[in-house]
């Protein structure tokens, strides 16, 4: 188990703090200047400073601490048993693959054992070629085998996959997920991509400033975010306002009312039955965002379907093998709803720009957020 706290009120700004389990992959997520790579330079021993505080710590029953500022503990990267990758990779120009990898062995690992690493990598018969002389992916396999060379108890990847094609970085992530087979240890992705997060992470932690914001399994972070920030970071294109109000006698049990407006809360325009998942107070001032994989939309309303809204298609882009469509509710004709839909789908509706369409959102598709006051 990897246990980081972080803070920094210096230059380099942090307010971190997370786990990673053995065997688990972790995800640091957020956009330009955030503080991933720091937080990734902190944890190896890479970022120090009088103004940086909090702990850093491996390991289960036997802990090893790396850092803890209250007893005045750091140890040097040396004394770390981190593996680090970096976004371009650092490998020497100067030196060959093998001797790159066993610049980071013990001076106990023996011939034997790198072959070995090489062949486990993917890298047998390269030793002996330069940088200059591997492709992209190779380069990668070095660099990752360079890591692991110190059979570290923790494994740091810094945008591993972003200087690689997409042929390759689709190899390198079945590679990766080989590795977590054969070696358990607290593995911290960071990336800025979130379909890569989705697709590699069991846990992401998003962050901003140098602060984690929320933690979790990416489909629950990334569907319900913590507030309208998180929601902005993770991607989510329909974020509204609204007032919540809890259920009431004519309410089925477990649901409550969202009252949507567009910037005039006393006057709303469109209520949609939401479920009540009684953490906030009656009348409370909310944002919120839809799952748009959960909307469905047809060119007839269904009676039974709930929250049911009649829209006008106001927009189709053709983007490949999807279309961006944007529906705005004749109901609040100053708001918006942007739904991704197949080609076939849209070609199945028969539907282009100004066509009436009717939008169903199920209550499960809501996710709302209390609006910070002051």
């Amino acid at each position: 188990m990897l246990q980081v706290l972080l803070k920094n009120e210096g230059p380099v700004r942090l307010k971190a703090e997370f786990r990673c389990a053995r065997g688990e992959l972790l995800a640091l997520v957020g956009p330009s200047g955030s503080g991933k790579t720091s937080v990734l330079r902190a944890v190896a021993g890479l970022l120090k400073g009088p103004q940086l505080q909090g702990r850093v710590s491996v390991g289960g029953a036997a802990e090893d601490v790396w850092f803890d500022s209250a007893r005045g503990l750091w140890q040097t990267p040396q004394q770390r048993r981190v593996g680090l990758v970096f976004q371009h990779y650092a490998l020497f120009p100067h030196l060959s693959a093998l001797e790159n990898v066993a610049l980071a062995a013990d001076a106990g690992k023996t011939a034997g054992y790198l072959a070995a690493l090489f062949e486990r990598m993917g890298l047998a018969g390269l030793q002996q070629r330069r940088p200059s002389q591997l492709s992209g992916g190779q380069q990668q396999r070095v660099a990752l085998a360079r890591a692991l060379a110190r059979e570290p108890q923790v494994l740091l990847l810094d945008e591993p996959f972003s200087a690689v094609d997409a042929p390759t970085r689709q190899t390198l992530y079945r590679e990766l997920a080989a590795l977590r087979q054969s070696v358990a240890m607290p593995m911290v992705l960071v990336t800025h991509d979130l379909q890569e997060a989705r697709r590699l992470a069991d846990r992401v932690v998003i962050l901003d400033a140098g602060e984690s914001l929320q933690s979790g399994p990416p489909a629950t972070v990334f569907a319900s975010p913590r507030n309208a920030r998180v929601a902005e970071l993770v991607g989510i294109q329909n974020h509204f306002r609204g007032r919540f109000f809890q259920s009431g006698p004519a309410d089925a049990p477990g649901f409550g009312r969202l009252a949507w407006h567009a910037g005039a809360p006393e006057v709303p325009q469109i209520s949609l039955r939401v479920i009540d998942k009684k953490r906030l107070d009656d009348g409370a001032e909310v944002s919120w965002v839809v799952a748009g994989e959960l909307l469905d939309l047809t060119l007839v309303a269904d009676p039974l379907a709930l929250n049911t809204l009649a829209c006008r298609l106001r927009e189709v882009l053709p983007l490949g093998e999807i279309s961006l469509c944007t529906l705005v509710p004749l109901q609040l004709p100053s708001q918006c709803i942007t739904l991704n839909l197949s080609s076939a789908s849209l070609r199945q509706l028969g539907a282009g720009a100004g066509a009436l369409l009717f939008l169903h959102i199920p209550p499960e598709a809501v996710h709302i957020m209390p609006v910070r006051q002051g």
